[in-house]
C-alpha cells in the first residue's frame, strides 16, 4: 500500500519535471501557474520548456518507494482558478514525479543568498527541494525555471 497526502497547493509538469506550489490561500499560486503555463520559457541551461497543469487547489501526493507522485483529485482534474475569470478547464498532466517545491513568500521575506543546499520540504518523509519565490515578481516564472535547472539533474 502507498502512502497519500492531501495538500494545498498547485502542482505543474515544467519540461516533466513536478513541481509544487504552496503557500496561504490567496497568496498567488494559480496566478503563477497560469503565467508559467502561457509563457514558455528557457531557464538557466538555454532549453524551452512548457509548463502544464496537474493540479490547482489540492494535489494529491502519493509515495511510491522513494519519490513522490503528485495528480488532482478527481473533482478538480482539468480546473484551473483564474482570479476574475472563475474556473477555467484545461489540459492536464495526469500524474508527475515531485521534484521541486516552492514556498510563496513576500520578497522582503527571502534571503538574498539562502542556503539552498539545506532547505527541503519533508513530504511524507521524502526530502523536496525547496525555494522561497514572490510570486509578485515579474521574474518569477524564470526564477522558478532557473531553480529546476539549478537542482533537477536526470
Amino acid at each position: 500500500m502507498h502512502e497519500e497526502a492531501l495538500i494545498h497547493g498547485t502542482c505543474l509538469a515544467i519540461g516533466g519535471a513536478g513541481v509544487l506550489l504552496v503557500g496561504k490561500p490567496g497568496t498567488g499560486k494559480s496566478d503563477l501557474a497560469l503565467r508559467l503555463i502561457d509563457q514558455r520559457g528557457l531557464g538557466l541551461a538555454g532549453q524551452l520548456r512548457a509548463a502544464e497543469l496537474v493540479a490547482d487547489d489540492q494535489v494529491v501526493v502519493r509515495r511510491e518507494h522513494d519519490q513522490l507522485m503528485a495528480s488532482a483529485p478527481n473533482a478538480l482534474r482539468g480546473k484551473l482558478e483564474i482570479r476574475g475569470l472563475g474556473i477555467a478547464e484545461l489540459p492536464v498532466v495526469a500524474e508527475t514525479r515531485l521534484r521541486l517545491a516552492v514556498r510563496l513568500t513576500p520578497a522582503a521575506e527571502i534571503e538574498r543568498l539562502p542556503d539552498l543546499g539545506r532547505a527541503r520540504m519533508d513530504i511524507l518523509g521524502i526530502a523536496v527541494p525547496l525555494i522561497l519565490l514572490d510570486p509578485q515578481n515579474a521574474s518569477a516564472p524564470a526564477r522558478l525555471r532557473a531553480a529546476l535547472d539549478q537542482f533537477i539533474t536526470g
